[in-house]
């Protein structure tokens, strides 16, 4: 029988450990942004919050996206060139002073200005433990340990609503802020201890005009989208963002394609596999998070759950990434990147279509299986699509790749929360029709702005309120079935995608992509133990 030499590993000794230490980290940025929403109706009351306005509100999650998209990019460059754990503590240290300042703001505006330094921490770990990963782990065992990755988003989206809604039954609002704080300083002496430093060992000359261009370009879209799903596109500010920021972002691409030592290899973007996964984490953060955007609204105020039950009824979504994920890379291994993206993006639309059959009265049960139907197919969807975007940049340049992958899902989160939340916007206004007719001009105005207002003027309303009530509970969800229509196209759009541009099944007899030459020639990361 001939003899078989086994391909010897390439991974650190530590790398199970240190992924443990990774997903701590990575739970602190996932917890904030699942903690909030529970949060948002409390912190609008004047007496048990800071009275903050919907605007106000929405900039106080927005403000925290603009400098998390718009320097998601420059962190992971940042991240190769200068080493990855020193980013990774930095970031950490950052968002656990940004999350204090925020538990004791004392006023909207300065809740704000918080939520924007938390944004600059965040920046600062998400690539960092992507790239962490990708340098630590064997290109054989990755898809695995980026799905063990992925699964731990879901396991904060899991944990976050409960425990912000038992902290605010039992506590004042700014304890969903403090709770960041110890998870934090735990993630960064734990990542100073265990996780080695890695950086890009030939950097090159870093690239100041192409990374001030990308912050310029991604904030200005960033912005455009915000200020779409606020006032309309068809406002100065959201369309003359958006077309600054396309020719910003153009000047970037033409930039970079004629230097020797770009921040961003655009022309990655000529793989197919790279540009339809980047495509797909684009479509289906689009479609799922304007999904858990409305649904918020819909359990908290047309359902009366408060923010403990409906925090509750976001688990099976985050149930299903945490089952699922970890096995994604198998799944791909048997059937192939194209049938295990294209299902799970099937699943994703059909978790959303059933917002369509959901009404004021329809069993909680439904809408929990939709979100878990809606877990389930992101958890087939993000892994192979990030493993496959990682694996298309060389482990030094580890920082940049994984900036790619969040920066693309940062922004379509964004775009589907300001482009469903447009749509909402119009069909609730449009549907509510004559019934704000004999109010005072001020609460009809603020009844007409959203279900929100619609429900604080009826607290004032005599006996009018039921009436009003009950109009804006219908006209909200006719326009969350609107809203559904369009995030099913937009998730089918990315099966079409996976269907059309990534591989099938690779063939039995094929070669491993892990060859012993193919792994020699990926190393040249410097690793330095702690």
């Amino acid at each position: 029988m001939e003899a078989t030499t086994a391909t010897p590993q390439t991974g650190h000794p530590r790398r199970w450990l240190i992924l443990g230490v990774l997903v701590i980290s990575l739970l602190v940025v996932v917890l904030d942004n699942t903690v909030l929403n529970v949060a948002l109706r409390t912190i609008s009351d004047p007496q048990r919050g800071l009275g903050a306005t919907q605007s106000q509100l929405e900039w106080a999650i927005n403000s925290y996206t603009l400098v998390f998209a718009g320097l998601l990019f420059t962190a992971g460059i940042l991240a190769d060139r200068l080493g990855r754990r020193i980013t990774l503590i930095t970031g950490l240290a950052l968002f656990g002073i940004a999350s204090l300042i925020s538990a004791y703001a004392q006023s909207a505006d300065q809740l704000i200005a918080a939520r924007a330094l938390m944004g600059l921490g965040a920046a600062a770990v998400m690539p960092a433990t992507l790239s962490i990963i990708a340098n630590v782990f064997d290109p054989r065992e990755r898809g695995r340990a980026i799905g063990i990755w992925a699964g731990a988003v879901g396991l904060g989206v899991a944990i976050g609503p409960i425990v912000g809604g038992l902290l605010l039954e039992h506590f004042w609002w700014g304890s969903v802020f403090l709770i960041n704080v110890p998870i934090a300083l735990a993630g960064a002496i734990l990542v100073g201890i265990i996780v080695p430093e890695s950086r890009d060992p030939r950097p090159g000359r870093i690239d100041v005009f192409g990374v001030l261009l990308s912050i310029v370009g991604l904030t200005l879209l960033t912005y455009g989208v915000i200020e779409g799903g606020d006032k309309g596109f068809g406002s100065t500010q959201a369309w003359g963002s958006l077309g600054a920021a396309v020719v910003v972002l153009a000047g970037f691409v033409v930039l970079e394609l004629r230097l020797k030592y770009p921040s961003l290899d655009v022309r990655l973007f000529s793989n197919r596999r790279f540009a339809a996964s980047t495509g797909m984490i684009g479509l289906v953060f689009f479609a799922a998070m304007g999904a858990m955007f409305f649904g918020a609204f819909y359990l908290q105020l047309v359902r009366g759950y408060g923010p403990l039950a409906s925090g509750a009824l976001f688990v099976p979504f985050a149930v299903g990434q945490m089952i699922f994920a970890p096995r994604s890379a198998a799944m791909v291994k048997r059937f192939g990147p194209k049938a295990v993206s294209a299902v799970g993006l099937l699943l994703v639309a059909i978790g959303l279509a059933s917002w369509l059959f959901i009404g004021a009265t329809t069993p909680i049960w439904v809408v929990g299986a939709a979100f878990g139907i809606m877990g389930v197919g992101m958890a087939n969807v993000m892994p192979s699509a990030t493993e496959t975007i990682m694996s298309a940049v060389p482990r030094e340049k580890a920082g940049v790749g994984s900036a790619v992958s969040n920066t693309i899902r940062q922004l379509g989160g964004a775009l589907g929360v300001a482009a469903l939340g447009a749509v909402i916007s119009s069909v609730y206004r449009g549907r509510l029709g004559d019934a704000t007719d004999g109010l005072p001009s001020a609460a009809a105005s603020a009844a007409k702005e959203s279900i929100s207002g619609a429900y604080g003027v009826a607290e004032h309303a005599g006996p009018g309120a039921g009436a009003l009530v009950q109009h804006a509970n219908d006209a909200f969800i006719t326009a969350v079935h609107y809203a559904s229509i369009g995030s099913v196209v937009v998730a089918l759009l990315g099966a079409l995608v996976a269907l059309i541009w990534l591989p099938g099944k690779r063939p039995a007899t094929a070669p491993a992509p892990t060859s012993s030459e193919a792994l020699a020639e990926e190393q040249g990361v410097e690793l330095v133990e702690a």
